[in-house]
């Protein structure tokens, strides 16, 4: 027998979970900064996402301030920005971008995410299935 000893083979680069529009991470940051000045202890780690089961099309997407990452969050810096993605959410998440739109009557984070199936009509919730991966 033979002391052959490998070396290890580098991981190739994973993909984002999910990406920012520039006006999304332009946002975040805005919203990261003006946390900080209304009283915040410490500055957050970033912008947690993930999904949470309700509304009428049975998902929708949660948006809150991270104190810091959990053991098993995906961390993805984009643009300046750190995002945190819930490790349940990951699946349902996998190719989504994340925009930030402005209009008349309204101001909100839109999600263009591929795995999105139906939505409801007010578009408070989604229909989201589970990124199928390539083996």
């Amino acid at each position: 027998m033979s002391d052959l000893q490998t070396a290890p083979r580098p991981r190739r680069p994973r993909p984002k979970v999910v990406t920012l529009s520039d006006a999304a991470a332009a946002r975040v940051s805005e919203i990261m900064a003006s946390a900080v000045k209304n009283g915040a202890e410490k500055p957050y780690a970033g912008l947690r996402v993930g999904v949470k089961n309700g509304g009428c099309a049975g998902q929708e997407y949660v948006l809150e301030y991270a104190e810091a990452a959990a053991p098993m969050d995906e961390v993805v810096e984009d643009k300046g920005v750190t995002i945190l993605v819930d490790p349940k959410a990951v699946l349902f998440l996998i190719g989504t971008e994340i925009d930030y739109e402005v209009t008349r009557l309204s101001s909100k984070f839109v999600f263009r995410n591929p795995n999105e199936t139906d939505a409801c009509g007010c578009g408070e919730s989604v229909t989201i299935v589970p990124a199928q991966l390539d083996a």
